[in-house]
């Protein structure tokens, strides 16, 4: 069977915009790469259960959203003067697209109309430092919903995790805080698909904090372990973290270690690492696990390149299969 997979790219050097492959489920080979979209460092993708495409859109001296038809006609640009966001998710039950933005510390909402394309809705804009020389101020580097439909954010600048209420018209308002060690640097967070249990990685110090969740925006820290060896002694970079569908192993990618760490999930939640393997190539930024869980794709900025694990579904265990498929400067892996 062969399916589409999409790449968000910087456009600093050889990248034209959005790249999508075709990917063939049962021998997990990479083809075709074209080019979806030209847009300028279109980094974060995230797709509506219509089809519709949502992505960190750029020009000029603005940033902001693009929204995409099902054919990838693009249907508008919603641009404001400064850098564009790091981090774009859609919520389909209230027609909403959500955008954080590292630079500006921003959450950005938009609604979602008829015909797919955005308007404006509501901004808020976090406060805060932190102790690492890279938290002057709030980075806002992640919003998506929790499983009873909050918005959390994840504040890399200011080692938080907010937790919002959203109203029918689309506003935010602060429910909830969560902090971390100071100099962890939130900033993604995935929620278990049974358990009361969410896994908060942390890419200042390299950590994945697990965190009690019973709801309404209030989590309780329970256990931290790392995405690292413990002998090592280089720059700490953490990016993406992943579950598996069936909710018994995690991943984490590693910038600077150039890594992909595999923890198994214990019957009350915590994390057991069970290997840390190469990923092949220069910053893994982010990875995908395919919808069927046999394979595990990861995007590397730096090289120029995707490497396919695949993936034992009893033991979470990779195994690599390629790192050799051309995608440039490649930010995010998509499975549409």
């Amino acid at each position: 069977m062969t399916q589409k997979v999409f790449f968000g790219t910087y456009t600093k050097r050889e990248s034209k915009g959005i790249y999508q492959a075709d990917f063939d489920s049962s021998t997990g080979i990479l083809s075709n790469l074209q080019l979806a979209s030209s847009m300028l460092n279109p980094t974060y993708l995230s797709f509506s259960e219509s089809g519709f495409l949502y992505s960190v859109a750029a020009r000029e001296n603005k940033g902001g959203v693009a929204s995409y038809s099902p054919d990838l006609t693009l249907l508008n640009s919603s641009l404001e003067e400064g850098a564009p966001p790091c981090y774009v998710s859609v919520d389909d039950q209230r027609r909403l697209v959500f955008a954080t933005n590292y630079h500006k510390g921003e959450v950005t909402v938009y609604n979602i109309q008829n015909d797919g394309s955005l308007s404006l809705v509501d901004k808020v804009v976090q406060k805060g430092s932190g102790p690492h020389e890279n938290q002057a101020s709030s980075h806002v580097h992640f919003a998506d919903l929790t499983p009873d439909r909050f918005l959390v954010t994840c504040d890399l600048g200011a080692d938080k995790v907010t937790t919002y209420e959203i109203s029918t018209e689309g506003k935010l308002s602060v429910i909830d805080v969560y902090e971390t060690i100071p100099g962890a640097g939130p900033r993604h967070i995935v929620f278990h698909n049974h358990l009361k249990t969410a896994y908060l990685i942390n890419e200042l110090n390299s950590t994945v904090e697990v965190l009690f969740y019973d709801g309404a925006g209030q989590f309780e820290h329970f256990q931290t372990i790392s995405t690292v060896p413990d002998d090592y002694t280089g720059q700490k970079w953490a990016s993406a973290i992943r579950l598996s569908s069936d909710g018994r192993f995690l991943y984490t990618s590693e910038r600077a270690h150039n890594s992909i760490a595999i923890f198994a999930v214990l019957a009350d939640g915590s994390l057991e690492l069970l290997d840390i393997v190469a990923s092949k190539g220069l910053v893994p930024r982010d990875f995908a696990i395919s919808p069927d869980d046999n394979f595990l794709i990861v995007a590397h900025q730096e090289s120029d390149q995707v490497t396919v694990f695949k993936r034992d579904q009893n033991s979470g265990l990779l195994n690599l299969l390629s790192h050799d498929f051309y995608v440039p400067e490649g930010v995010s892996v998509l499975f549409k």
